[in-house]
């Protein structure tokens, strides 16, 4: 019953934080969508902030596992295919994310987006705390491909990569809706994001001189 309880409460918070935000979003809220009151999100959490914490770490624990056995099995490749060849390997891991709840892939980008937008510094310290070193290894592992670009120049490219990331997916339903209009082809995430990866690739092993 209170493992029900715990996740009846991660869903629907889950849920608000993707669509509102977590500033927009309170705590009575989140208890009349789970059908729980404030004390049991206590119990369970403690704060809100624990609570934020909570709904990304359910996704992380999946996905950094995966990405960290990704990174060990690349090969040592340069340049756009390398970077290309890299992101494409995390596309399985993001993927596996639709497991975690329906529609997973795109939630969890979408919180991501919500963190960067609201300045959550709670939340880069956790990530940094629990998952740094895939983290670090994942950059260090695009900082390889990439030799001729300075690291002040990848940190931006980073930047509006990820940006690039969180606003497809988090548009992902928009993006299909037009697709099958325009194109009379349905489209699924996976689709989405094959599509996204070489504009990315390119983007971040462009010449730093052109």
């Amino acid at each position: 019953m209170a493992k029900q309880t715990k996740r009846d409460i991660l869903d629907a918070a889950e849920y608000l934080f993707s669509n509102q935000g977590f500033t927009q979003t309170s705590l009575r809220e989140i208890t009349a969508r789970a059908d729980v009151n404030l004390a049991s999100v206590n119990y369970h959490f403690g704060s809100k902030k624990n609570l934020i914490q909570a709904v990304f770490k359910r996704y992380f624990d999946v996905l950094m596992p995966e990405v960290q056995q990704c990174l060990n099995q690349l090969p040592s490749l340069e340049g756009t295919r390398g970077v290309e060849h890299l992101l494409t390997s995390l596309i399985p891991p993001m993927l596996a994310l639709n497991a975690v709840s329906e529609n997973g892939t795109a939630n969890f980008v979408k919180l991501l987006g919500r963190g960067y937008n609201e300045t959550q510094g709670h939340l880069r310290r956790f990530i940094m705390q629990d998952y740094g070193q895939c983290i670090r290894a994942l950059v260090s592992s695009i900082r390889l491909c990439l030799p001729g670009v300075p690291e002040e120049e990848l940190f931006w490219r980073l930047h509006f990569a990820m940006g690039s990331f969180v606003f497809s997916m988090a548009s992902s339903q928009a993006l299909t809706e037009i697709a099958e209009s325009d194109f009379n082809k349905h489209v699924e995430i996976n689709e989405v994001i094959s599509h996204l990866v070489p504009f990315v690739a390119h983007g971040l092993a462009s010449d730093p001189k052109s």
